[in-house]
């Protein structure tokens, strides 16, 4: 019989590839994110098993259009991938001072849109989360080594400690809730256009395996976590980065 994954930042990069892995698997796939028409593109690409609900989750009411479509859609949920988020420390407005007022903005567009958008999601679809079922969040080396503003680094950070505690409420019940925390990943919109070629040496120059991450890797790793064969593998922080960290 086949589940049913709720994806958050499925249209593109680390999401869409998380749901097209977990489609081509059998499950049944509902793509999340605030673009109707990327989400819509994704949808086309992952075929028949994929539908979406466009919705902002840095918002109460973007969780409750997901729940709504989720429960119309499928009645009950088995997977949550919370795969949205990025960094708001680069877009501060101009017109800002510097100092303080600077460092407000950026740690509450940060917690917004890495810590909230995953909370509403998990949050709203618990009433709907079958027994046995799965959450897997998004997390960065930066939680561990730091990334240079702050507040990208621990509104990531804040992930871990959510996912242990979801793993003693749930965890009777068979739910399994982990973290996964990815190095530099490439083939997503994260950077934007702000990776130089230096930088990119650099960071593949801190991996063991001398080579940066995919999408296809994360998702992988999301998978499994995300099968039935991970049931006892739950409130863990799994680094996939190709040993960037110890490296540094």
């Amino acid at each position: 019989m086949a589940r049913t994954a709720v994806v958050s930042g499925g249209g593109t990069g680390i999401g869409l590839a998380v749901a097209e892995r977990l489609a081509a698997q059998g499950d049944d796939i509902i793509l999340v994110g605030r673009r109707e028409t990327v989400l819509a593109e994704a949808a086309e690409k992952i075929g028949e098993r994929a539908t979406f609900a466009a919705a902002d989750l840095e918002t109460v009411e973007g969780a409750v259009q997901v729940l709504q479509h989720a429960s119309e859609r499928a009645g009950r949920i088995d997977v949550i991938a919370a795969a949205a988020g990025g960094n708001a420390a680069g877009k501060v407005p101009e017109d800002l001072p510097k100092g303080f007022e600077r460092a407000s903005w950026a740690w509450g567009a940060n917690l917004r849109l890495n810590v909230m958008t995953a909370v509403h999601l998990v949050e709203g679809l618990k009433p709907i989360l079958n027994d046995d079922g799965r959450i897997v969040l998004f997390s960065s080396i930066a939680a561990f080594r730091g990334s240079g503003s702050g507040s990208y680094g621990g509104s990531k950070a804040a992930l871990h400690p959510y996912a242990i505690d979801l793993s003693a409420e749930l965890g009777a019940r068979g739910i399994t809730a982990n973290v996964i925390a990815p190095g530099y990943i490439e083939d997503t919109e994260f950077f934007g256009t702000s990776m130089t070629e230096e930088r990119r040496t650099m960071l593949i120059g801190q991996t063991h395996n001398g080579r940066p991450g995919s999408p296809a890797d994360t998702a992988a790793l999301t998978a499994w976590l995300a099968s039935p064969e991970a049931g006892h593998v739950t409130a863990q922080i799994i680094q996939t980065n190709g040993g960037a960290l110890a490296g540094r």
